[in-house]
Formats: C-alpha cells, structure tokens, sequence
C-alpha cells in the first residue's frame, strides 16, 4: 500500500466561533469534546506541569531579576504617587518564564499585584487627572516589553479540520500577566486626561505593526484584547488612522496572495466594520479600491467561512452606502462562488 499523503492545512474555529489553525497530531485519537467560557479561561491555568494544550509565546526573558514589594500608591502622600508610579511601571517591564509555573514565585506575585493596583488607581481617578506625562513612555515602553515578542509557530500545520466543540486552541501560559498589561494599558488610553500629542510620540507606525502581528496569536482571549487596543487606538490617535488602515490591507494582502493562514482575520473585519460605518458620502477613491481590492479578494480563500459573517457585515456597509458598487460586488461574488464552495 502506497504511502499516505499528509494531509492539507485546515482550519478551526476558536471558542468564539471563529477558525484558527488544526494543531492536533495526526497520530493521536481526537482530543475529547470540552467547552469553556471567557469567564473561567483565567482558571485553566495549571500551576505545575504545562497541560499539553498550553504553550508560551518564545520570549526573551531579561536576566532574572528578584523585584522588591514597593509601597502601596495610596499609602504614599499625593506628591510622591507619580514617582512611585513610575517605579511600578519599570518594575513590570521584567518578564518572566511561565512554562516553568514553580519559577520566580515571589517575583511573579509582586509584579501581578502592581499591575493590578495600577489597574485600580487609574480607574478609581478617573476624575483626578492623574496621567502625568512622564508616564507616557514608561507606560509604552512596559507594554512593548511584555506583549511584543516572537509567537510560537503552530504545532502541527498541516492538521485536519476539526469542530472547535472537539477540541480547544493553544492558550498563552504567561496571561496570568499579559491580560492585566492589556487592562492597564486600555485604562491608559481610555482615561479622559488622555493626551494624543503626547501619545503619538510613542505609539508610532512601528507599534502599530508589531500590534498586528500579535494577532496571529492562537489564543483568543488575546485577540479579544487586541481587538479593543487597536480599535481604542484608531479613535484616539488621528494621525496614525490612515497608516492603520494601510496596514490592515497589508495583512489581508498577504493572507490573500500569499500564506492562507492568519488568526486574527475576524477581529480586524470586526474593527473595519466599524470604520467602514464612519465613512463620509460620497465615497472616496480609496475607500472604493479598498472594497474591490482588499476586501473582495477575501472571498476567494479557502477558510471563508471562519470570517464570513464579519466580512459580510463590511461588503454590505459599503452596499448601502453606495448602491452603485452592487453590480460589481455581485460579479465579483459570482466569479468566486464556484470555487469556494466546490467539494
């Protein structure tokens, strides 16, 4: 008997219902039905042995540092709060191995409990100006140096596809950390002293890309985050909206063209949605090419149906906007039709 051909990648849904990479092994008998909620994710978490359904993100960690419990910033008088602040904020730019869950216990603790009092302090002084601007940098610079980083490449790329309710995505061991980086940085940007011509030192076309990258992260509740980051940072940073957008096509041209493989595909429809409903009549050349170059050709990939309601959504709002571009859409949806939906 012939040997057998591997198999051809496939796509899955994530446990939000959208697909992401097959990465169990072919050798393997399937992986029991579970299902989960985004309300006990953080629970699954193992605290010894790495499940084998639970990877980390190939970080750099810098060199082991052991970090010392600073005082509590309500205990300190007003005027030393932004100080002490800032001490936080360099202390949380330390990472740490969450693969080996026993390591740096003591650390790991200090640091989770600073970023979540920093949580609280924003949120609890929301009326109080609180944001002053030295903390811009530090803030930036804390969030590059958890988040930004190499992601690990899929187990096994070349795995069937699977129903999402069979099996569950390759979670982040290191979010015990990375989703209250996330939180803190979203109270950052969301607070009402807020400042764009001091934001937009920081957060430049260089962050915006290494963001995108990101979500190509297997781990939805991740893609959640990034989702409302870069939304949250279209709205506030005028400037960088016209690169955002560049970017995004970017992505999509690459997925289209070229790799047929992108996690992250459904949550920036979800953030072009509601661009797509922002914009002006009539509308612009480059909002036309947008939807006939990029947004068209994505009906074309094999995975269609992880993304489809969220591109369905964009198509249309372009649609009512302008009924003129129904009669290309459509001759542009037909010549695809018979070959993402042949067997």
């Amino acid at each position: 008997m012939p040997p057998k051909k591997p198999a051809a990648a496939g796509i899955r849904k994530s446990v939000h219902g959208k697909k992401s990479p097959e990465k169990t092994s072919p050798t393997k008998p399937a992986t029991p039905p579970s299902s989960f909620s985004n309300k006990n994710l953080g629970d699954r978490i193992p605290v010894g042995k790495v499940a084998p359904r639970q990877g980390s993100s190939r970080f750099t960690p810098n060199r082991t540092v052991e970090l010392v419990k600073l005082a509590n910033l309500m205990d300190v008088p007003p005027k030393d709060r932004v100080e002490l602040f800032r001490q936080k904020l360099q202390q949380c730019c330390n990472t740490y191995n969450f693969v080996d869950a026993l390591s740096d216990l003591k650390s790991k603790e200090i640091k989770r409990a600073a970023l979540h009092e920093m949580v609280d302090y924003l949120a609890q002084n929301k009326a109080n100006n609180v944001l002053h601007e030295s903390f811009y940098p530090d803030m930036v610079e804390m969030f590059k140096k958890n988040l930004f980083r190499t992601l690990a490449p899929p187990e096994n790329p070349n795995a069937a596809e699977f129903d999402p309710e069979e099996d569950e995505p390759t979670l982040e061991a290191a979010w015990p950390h990375l989703e209250v980086v996330y939180e803190l940085f979203l109270r950052f940007l969301e607070a009402p002293d807020f400042q764009t011509s001091l934001g937009k030192r920081y957060i430049d076309p260089k962050f915006v890309d290494s963001l995108l990258e990101l979500f190509d992260t297997e781990d939805p509740r991740e893609r959640d985050y990034l989702k409302t980051t870069l939304h949250r940072i279209y709205g506030k940073l005028l400037s960088l909206r016209g690169y955002i957008r560049k970017a995004i096509n970017n992505v999509f041209y690459r997925f289209v063209y070229e790799t047929e493989h992108y996690n992250g595909v459904s949550e920036l429809l979800e953030i072009l949605g509601s661009i797509i409903n922002g914009f002006s009549l009539p509308l612009k050349p480059e909002h036309r090419r947008f939807l006939m170059m990029v947004l068209l050709p994505l009906h074309k990939v094999k995975g269609l149906s992880v993304y489809h309601p969220q591109l369905s959504y964009c198509v249309v709002q372009f649609l009512e906007k302008d009924s003129s571009l129904t009669k290309p859409v459509l001759e542009t949806l037909f010549r695809n039709w018979p070959k993402v939906n042949s067997p």
